[in-house]
């Protein structure tokens, strides 16, 4: 491991798993969604053309499994043209160093996600203490140090295009983390919505484990900034999206995303945001 790059001190592999476990969708001819443990990555580009990214880079412990999965689908020694993440938290950077160390391609992410990738700023601490089920409660042996990429991330670039993802978009989703953000295609409506909201309950071990489809707000347990979240989802909502993956749980298609999108939107503050927690403020509902 190169010397400018590390883990936060808590980093760990975290015993926790879903029944989609090393599964994956095909969601589009170019959109492949795949599901290591409990968080969802993507690979974005078309198997015959060998030009892809990964967008997110899974759970500690993934590289070996990421690694194996790029080349089932692009090929032998496939590398990708670049790392795209939503955000910075454990479940999306979990394999991110050995990754870069393997591929040496850059990695793009929001400014206001730099500081978190880059030893300079830690996340909040998750909260057990949260409105929610068993998975909350376990939280807080999640790892919330900044991990250390030095001058392996880069920007995102300002007129809103993601290097090596012609056609999508940037959109920026805060709430779940300041530099959150969700990818979005005009062309087919596809939406890569990261965690801004989420297609499980991810609070429910039950539901996490049996990856019984709801759409739901960002998880709980780490999200700080519930106004800024509840904007986000209207501002995705607004895109009308056909297609959405998320960081958590299965793609949603067609109408049925449309309507729980839309009841999301509208009821954000009876089915996202906790009854109580201390990331919950009274203007927060």
């Amino acid at each position: 491991m190169e010397k400018d790059m590390s883990y936060g001190s808590d980093y760990k592999f975290i015993p926790a798993t879903s029944v989609n476990s090393g599964t994956g969708v095909e969601v589009l001819p170019d959109l492949y969604s795949h599901t290591i443990q409990i968080v969802n990555l993507f690979l974005v580009g078309k198997p015959d053309t060998k030009n892809f990214v990964l967008v997110d880079a899974g759970m500690p412990g993934s590289f070996e499994d990421i690694v194996a999965l790029a080349e089932e689908r692009f090929g032998s020694d496939a590398v990708p043209k670049a790392i795209i993440l939503t955000h910075g938290h454990f479940d999306h950077v979990g394999a991110l160093i050995e990754l870069v160390n393997h591929w040496n391609v850059p990695v793009y992410a929001h400014e206001l996600e730099i500081p978190f990738l880059t030893g300079q700023m830690n996340y909040p601490d998750p909260d057990p203490t949260v409105e929610g089920g068993m998975v909350a409660k376990m939280s807080p042996l999640f790892p919330n140090e900044a991990i250390d990429i030095g001058n392996h991330v880069q920007e995102l670039p300002d007129d809103g295009t993601v290097p090596g993802m012609p056609g999508f978009r940037w959109v920026h989703t805060p709430g779940h983390t300041p530099g959150h953000v969700s990818f979005f295609r005009e062309e087919d409506r596809a939406l890569i919505a990261g965690d801004a909201f989420v297609t499980v309950k991810q609070e429910s071990l039950y539901k996490v484990i049996t990856q019984e489809q709801e759409i739901s707000g960002p998880p709980r347990y780490l999200t700080p900034d519930w106004p800024a979240a509840w904007k986000s989802v209207k501002k995705l909502e607004s895109l009308n999206p056909a297609v959405a993956v998320t960081g958590h749980g299965l793609p949603m298609y067609g109408q049925k995303l449309a309507v729980n999108l839309q009841r999301l939107s509208e009821e954000f503050d009876r089915i996202a945001i906790p009854r109580y927690g201390k990331y919950v403020k009274k203007d927060s509902r």
